[in-house]
């Protein structure tokens, strides 16, 4: 990480001290990093004034346990680096759609997310070279043949489900190539945060993505105590942790009942189901809402945890502990079922490391990667959680991996409930610090959400850059339909359960 500046996961950093280089030297820099096994957390776009648009890039080292970042300066236009680094694909056209910052050379330049840019007058594709795309309207990837077809599906499903589209290129049942595109339920939500914190901000971090309400909110909380120099007790740290953890097993647990519908395995599915509604049971236990919205704030908690509902809370744990190994158990000795999970959307470590995946989709292809180990925070600083794994990189794995965390998820809340620490669970956060920067990182239970926020001169809000697991996984999921059947894809598409809002932002 020679040449950047350090950071810690929850920290601030003053902007001067972010090393500033030309172009040539920042691009060189970013392949260098990359290149040399750095993954790239966030890569995004800032406005600088006089018709330029700064660029940051973010990197997470697991050795060193800290994040780098360096930036830079362009106009118009900055030479693509997909080709080398595919992981980089979807932030280059996040780039150019918000700032109308052209990425020359990019393979699959298109929109992301069908918005304008940001900044009047600067839409990309609004110049002549990309005459042939428009907001809403660009072309799909094609397989040409007599006897290739395509399928074409949303972005209205027939469930109660969010919009996306998704076009297949097919030989018979074969996929040849998955396209998705999404962009349907943008808000704006990075957008709105400029000028802020807002009294509504806390809302619109609980609804990045809604099933991740917790997540998203943690690192939302982090960012504003790096900045105010406002760290949240011990004892909120811990009930965040258990709140996390409950929002990671209720939807692990919802996740291996749906993987088990899909293969038409009824009895796991049922099962699943109702005990993913006692979990979320206990978090509505906690603060009142079974998403956990209004829980975690600034400074603390908005509630705290009394000790009757501690014994009760560790009661639960044990019966969902019993439900949920003979539940999924069910999986395991069904042989049937095995066969649809075995070998069914695979992903190949080398691929997954390339498209930079993150959370259980990546840990099921042998990647060993996880925030609350690599780039530890809160509570997980002081109490470890051991990291699953699988590698195999197919939906078997990815539910084998859901599992395990499941497991290690309902020790870690017990030991948390058993070790309550006592003291206050919230303490005001003070204004925050002027022309900073903070890089705040959790470990969803999709994996890996990064918040990062930059203050202006007057200690409000400049830019808030949020990246959801889901912005690095849905590729994985498009390769993982490459060569199989399109019945497989509600399975694969399942095993992955990735966010169109949390991508949409």
């Amino acid at each position: 990480m020679r040449g950047m500046g350090i950071m810690g996961n929850g920290t601030s950093l003053p902007l001067g001290e972010i090393p500033a280089y030309d172009a040539e030297r920042f691009f060189a820099a970013v392949g260098d990093a990359a290149g040399g096994g750095l993954r790239v957390a966030s890569f995004f776009g800032v406005p600088a004034g006089d018709g330029q648009t700064a660029l940051y890039a973010l990197f997470a080292s697991k050795a060193e346990g800290a994040l780098g970042i360096l930036s830079t300066r362009v106009d118009d236009s900055f030479p693509s680096l997909v080709h080398r680094f595919p992981q980089l694909s979807f932030f280059e056209r996040e780039i150019a759609e918000q700032f109308g910052v052209v990425p020359v050379g990019h393979p699959w330049f298109k929109p992301l997310r069908f918005h304008r840019a940001w900044t009047p007058g600067r839409d990309a594709w609004a110049r002549p070279e990309n005459a042939a795309i428009s907001v809403g309207v660009m072309d799909y990837y094609r397989v040409e043949g007599e006897e290739v077809h395509e399928v074409a599906v949303g972005p209205v499903h027939a469930g109660i489900i969010e919009p996306g589209h998704f076009r297949f290129q097919c030989h018979g049942e074969q996929v040849f190539h998955l396209e998705i595109s999404l962009g349907y339920q943008h808000r704006g939500i990075e957008r709105q945060q400029v000028g802020g914190p807002h009294p509504k901000t806390p809302f619109h971090m609980e609804a990045a993505a809604g099933d991740t309400t917790v997540g998203h909110m943690q690192a939302y909380c982090m960012a504003v105590e790096a900045l105010s120099g406002s760290p949240a007790p011990a004892r909120a740290e811990a009930l965040r942790g258990i709140a996390l953890e409950l929002e990671r097993l209720a939807n692990h647990a919802g996740d291996l009942g749906a993987i088990a519908g899909d293969v038409g395995y009824l009895p796991a599915a049922s099962f699943c189901g109702r005990i993913r509604g006692d979990i979320l049971n206990m978090t509505a236990a906690l603060c009142g809402s079974r998403f956990g919205r209004g829980l975690l704030r600034p400074g603390g908690t908005g509630f705290d945890c009394d000790a009757a509902l501690v014994e009760n809370l560790r009661r639960r744990v044990a019966e969902v502990r019993d439900d949920l190994s003979n539940a999924v158990a069910l999986l395991w000795n069904t042989p049937s079922v095995m066969a649809r999970l075995e070998n069914t959307g695979t992903v190949p470590a080398e691929s997954a490391r390339e498209l930079g995946l993150v959370g259980p989709a990546a840990r099921a292809c042998g990647l060993n990667r996880d925030v609350r180990r690599d780039q530890p925070f809160g509570i997980y600083r002081m109490v470890q959680i051991p990291v699953a794994t699988a590698h195999h990189g197919d939906v078997c794995a990815r539910a084998m991996v859901r599992w395990t965390e499941c497991e290690k998820s309902l020790d870690f809340i017990d030991e948390l409930l058993r070790q309550l620490p006592g003291g206050p669970v919230r303490k005001a956060a003070g204004p925050l610090a002027a022309n900073r920067i903070s890089v705040s990182m959790t470990e969803g239970w999709r994996g890996e959400i990064c918040h990062v926020a930059i203050t202006d001169a007057a200690g409000r809000i400049d830019r808030y850059k949020i990246t959801d697991p889901s912005f690095h996984n849905w590729s994985g999921l498009a390769l993982a339909l490459r060569g199989q059947q399109i019945s497989d894809f509600p399975l694969c598409n399942k095993s992955f359960n990735l966010s169109y809002c949390g991508f949409d932002l």
